[in-house]
């Protein structure tokens, strides 16, 4: 029989947990006979303290189990389970186009996702702008959708790693969410309790970024695919740039209408098709779908060209109660801002130059002010605003530059976020932009 604060006290002390002490810590936090003072004081020596490969692999699999593991084995899927996760960013709607991709090809995706935290879009809050779908079914019928349409985006039940819920929260009020083993734990604890074979991290780098350095996003990546790996689950990732907003558009219905746009041809950002592709690839071959990178690469410019990329997004919709013909009627469904200008460069460009720098945290934050995102759990949010059109560093300026178009409630909102566009740029004159890599590094386990 252990002891919660004897647990806390071995750990305090600077000695290694085992597996047993763990569980039985993590079990308390599902079950509530541990307190949260009891939770904090654990945080704070973790976070002081740090943890070994095998303590972190041991909380993962504490924090998986504190719930339902998904079994996909009855269904007999003639493909793998594979899923992606991002740490987030701004105009990051990469997993509305990489899902039905992957799937296309042979891939079967159950992708519980999150809504948006802090200046980062969550999916579920863009998969809501579409009106009827449902992201919390039935988990049978969920199964039903990975089995039969091959994926499907809905949200964390509380049957799925309950624990992390009560844990994140108190690491939230006691500032120990910044903690590389606590921040790896409750990522892997929750994707692992979907039952995947390969598990693709988009790990962000730059200004919109939730690490702040390049380095702490790396040791954040090589913590994640160490720990996975070590919990049995395949699972490698890639450093991505998040020093500019990653697709055209910014804000929950713009989001989605740019990924229509993008899985039947009508427009694909050059920056949103070579992470997606690149993401998208990394699964294909971690699932032993293709070979290798070049094989997957032509299966999803396959599925992509042939338009059964965005026939399985119809279909996904369509499964989850939203509009049967949504991929053909977008503008229809998808709702629209009542006040929607451009905001131009004007006098902040008034030699001609470059767009050099972007403040990608305070465009998200704009969109956040603008009602497209929460400040608290409880905010509702206006899926009609946010910002599209938005240009990209290194693009030739002058006062006449379309910086972005906002789409607002109404004129008051659009000039705060007029001012908040103009602040979040930097131009400079007579210099070339020096381009920053898409995909800074591939972690492999």
């Amino acid at each position: 029989m252990f002891l919660a604060q004897e647990i806390i006290r071995k750990k305090r002390d600077g000695h290694p947990l085992n597996e047993e002490e763990i569980r039985f810590f993590i079990h308390g936090v599902r079950d509530n006979t541990v307190s949260e003072g009891q939770i904090a004081a654990l945080a704070m020596t973790i976070y002081f303290h740090d943890m070994t490969m095998e303590e972190r692999v041991a909380l993962t699999l504490a924090i998986r189990d504190s719930g339902t593991v998904l079994d996909w084995k009855k269904l007999n899927l003639p493909g793998p389970v594979v899923d992606k996760h991002s740490t987030g960013g701004v105009g990051d709607v990469t997993s509305l186009m990489l899902g039905p991709m992957v799937a296309a090809c042979g891939g079967y995706v159950p992708m519980i996702s999150g809504r948006g935290l802090g200046h980062t879009g969550g999916t579920l809050d863009k998969l809501e702008s579409i009106p009827g779908l449902d992201i919390f079914p039935a988990e049978h019928h969920f199964r039903d959708m990975i089995r039969d349409v091959g994926i499907a985006i809905i949200g964390q039940t509380s049957a799925l790693a309950p624990a992390d819920k009560r844990f994140y929260a108190t690491r939230d009020i006691t500032a120990t969410v910044d903690s590389i083993p606590l921040i790896t734990a409750s990522i892997l604890g929750k994707k692992l309790a979907e039952g995947l074979d390969a598990l693709v991290m988009d790990v962000k780098v730059g200004s919109g970024a939730f690490m702040p350095t390049y380095e702490q996003s790396e040791r954040l990546a090589e913590a994640i695919v160490g720990v996975a790996n070590g919990a049995g689950c395949k699972t490698t990732a890639l450093l991505t740039d998040m020093n500019q907003v990653l697709a055209s558009s910014a804000g929950n219905a713009l989001e989605v209408r740019e990924a229509v746009q993008f899985l039947t041809g009508e427009y694909r950002n050059p920056r949103l098709f070579e992470v997606t592709m690149a993401l998208s690839a990394e699964m294909l071959v971690s699932g032993n779908l293709a070979i290798d990178r070049d094989e997957a690469y032509r299966k999803l410019q396959a599925v992509l060209d042939s338009g059964k990329a965005a026939e399985t997004f119809g279909r996904m919709v369509a499964a989850q109660r939203g509009p049967t013909d949504f991929v053909e009627n977008y503008a229809r469904y998808l709702p629209t801002a009542k006040f929607s200008r451009p905001v131009l460069a004007g006098q902040l460009a008034e030699k001609n130059g470059v767009v050099a720098e972007m403040d990608t945290r305070a465009l998200g934050m704009s969109v956040v002010a603008l009602g497209g995102g929460r400040r608290k759990a409880t905010d509702t949010i206006n899926y009609s605003v946010g910002l599209s059109d938005i240009v990209a560093l290194g693009t030739k300026v002058n006062a006449d530059t379309l910086l972005a178009m906002i789409h607002a409630s109404n004129e008051h909102d659009w000039h705060a976020a007029a001012d908040a566009v103009r602040r979040a740029f930097v131009f400079k004159e007579n210099e070339i932009q020096a381009t920053t890599p898409m995909i800074y590094r591939h972690i492999r386990g």
